[in-house]
């Protein structure tokens, strides 16, 4: 005769009807991601909010740069006017993007005059990007394959608003140059000074006496470049212009001591190619350059780009400047907050975060891919949050020795370095609920294309398994920080969840505030709303 236990029967019979109340409540999934898996569609805001801080416009592990292209101008075509003209703004000033502002300015140009105009005026801050929204006009992707009228005369007023000297030193870069945008748009010389100046740009008859005084200067020092006598000094001019010269160690010298951040930054192994470093101080100026959290600050560095500096450095560029630049990633990731409560950080290392962060593209591909930068992320918070819990994923969790006491660079390489196998977004907060386990925050670093949890029931396997985490932690949130640009998301955004799209230092400022419950969902779509037109 078997026992019978009513209280027994009727607990089993409420956990039942718990968890069927609890998945009738999950969201229904609406599309499917790139592996035609389950997913959540972001709304046409929400998708072009995230590729405004994100998009690169180049081939990623899932979309070639013509199918980034083509989702973006779809997005353009589904929102109002004045959000793209905002998405523009906030792209370039606030996530400090280059192709993806060129691109929407130059789409306003066809569609909105005004808003246009105002666009171009906080876009087009510098002469890269001019010749990116040059260069996309020219090329009909929004409709057009001239400038025209608005935009020629857009681009004189920029080309009369900067002195010779700056159009000088910002002439770097073909397709097209700087000198052949003057050829374009013709502009009216207000000075003999300029009027010299264009004429020796576009290669014309010119007074070179009335040339401004640096550029008289460069035309010495090519003169005199290969004189081992010259007496020439080598002018303050960009990298760029000077490298091409046939320079000698002490011109390399020179170059070195007035470099930008950037330049510094990006020519380590140049200058010690060079020699640069044999001189007895430039070690010492260059190291101290690198640390300057003042240049840090202006140059507007994003943490994966030291890393790039950091993985690339040759070995005879001195052990001094290579710690430099591990101080630099310290300094760039200083407002990384201290979060409240237990805190969880998931970086995914699967096979699909193989891509370089820019994309593939012809000699301009870099070496930092997103597992990278999801590593790089999960370090950050590591580092500003000792106690914090690392649940490295790919088709299950991946076991892995961080130490918070190690830099950001040791603990980033470590994570990076175990990449491989299929994408399951889900395992590390499966893991969570099989231990019981308790905490304020989880963070998913990820490119939301999870396929190897795929199931029948109404949403994701996240939404489930969040679902179930935040019935034993009611007051939780859950971010999704998607590293790749894509247009779903594997659990939708509400009061406790949070999706995000790029990497730099206002990420962690965004997931500080979310967690102490002061923003709630949409913060891209809310900050976007908030820029002036």
């Amino acid at each position: 005769m078997t026992d019978f236990n009513e209280n027994e029967e009727l607990t089993m019979a409420n956990k039942t009807l718990f968890a069927s109340l609890r998945d009738a409540l999950i969201p229904q999934t609406d599309t499917r991601n790139s592996e035609n898996a389950p997913a959540y569609a972001l709304r046409p805001k929400q998708a072009l909010a995230q590729y405004a801080a994100t998009g690169c416009f180049g081939r990623t592990f899932y979309a070639t740069a013509e199918e980034q292209l083509t989702r973006v101008l779809e997005l353009c075509d589904a929102v109002d006017l004045r959000f793209v003209a905002r998405v523009a703004i906030y792209s370039r000033t606030q996530s400090c993007m280059k192709d993806m502002p060129a691109l929407l300015c130059a789409w306003l140009s066809v569609r909105d005059p005004r808003l246009h105009e105002a666009v171009f005026a906080r876009v087009i801050d510098n002469a890269r990007m001019l010749r990116t929204y040059v260069q996309i006009l020219r090329s009909g992707v929004v409709g057009r394959k001239s400038l025209g009228t608005a935009p020629k005369r857009l681009v004189r007023e920029w080309l009369a608003s900067r002195d010779e000297d700056a159009l000088f030193s910002s002439s770097t870069g073909q397709n097209p140059s700087l000198a052949d945008i003057v050829k374009m748009v013709h502009p009216k010389p207000a000075s003999p000074r300029r009027e010299a100046f264009y004429g020796y740009m576009i290669g014309r008859s010119h007074d070179a006496n009335a040339l401004p005084k640096l550029v008289m200067q460069f035309e010495r020092f090519k003169a005199g470049v290969s004189l081992p006598e010259s007496g020439v000094e080598t002018p303050d001019l960009p990298f760029m212009l000077l490298s091409s010269l046939n320079l000698r160690p002490e011109d390399w010298v020179a170059i070195a001591r007035n470099a930008s951040w950037q330049t510094t930054r990006m020519n380590l192994n140049t200058f010690a190619r060079h020699e640069v470093f044999e001189e007895y101080d430039m070690a010492d100026l260059i190291a101290a350059r690198l640390r300057d959290a003042g240049e840090i600050r202006r140059a507007r560095v994003f943490p994966y780009q030291l890393l790039t500096a950091w993985q690339n450095c040759d070995d005879a560029v001195p052990q001094d400047v290579r710690n430099a630049l591990q101080d630099a990633m310290e300094l760039a990731i200083a407002n990384v907050p201290s979060l409240e409560g237990d805190v969880v950080v998931c970086p995914d290392v699967s096979g699909s975060m193989s891509s370089p962060v820019t994309g593939h593209r012809a000699g301009a591909t870099t070496k930092v891919r997103y597992i990278d930068v999801a590593a790089l992320v999960a370090a950050s918070v590591l580092r500003k949050n000792p106690s914090a819990t690392v649940l490295p994923f790919e088709q299950a969790i991946v076991s892995v020795d961080v130490n918070p006491r190690d830099s950001v660079m040791t603990n980033a390489k470590r994570l990076a370095s175990i990449g491989g196998g299929g994408t399951n977004c889900s395992a590390p907060v499966r893991l969570l609920n099989r231990r019981k386990a308790k905490a304020n925050l989880v963070l998913i670093v990820s490119d939301s294309e999870s396929w190897v949890d795929q199931g029948r029931g109404r949403g994701t396997a996240l939404m489930a398994e969040w679902s179930e985490f935040r019935q034993r932690n009611p007051k939780a949130r859950l971010v999704c920080l998607d590293i790749q640009p894509g247009t779903t998301t594997q659990a939708v955004e509400r009061a406790d969840i949070l999706n995000i799209g790029g990497f730099s230092d206002r990420v962690f400022e965004v997931i500080s505030v979310f967690a102490s419950g002061k923003l709630e969902a949409d913060h891209w779509i809310a900050r976007i709303e908030a820029v002036a037109v």
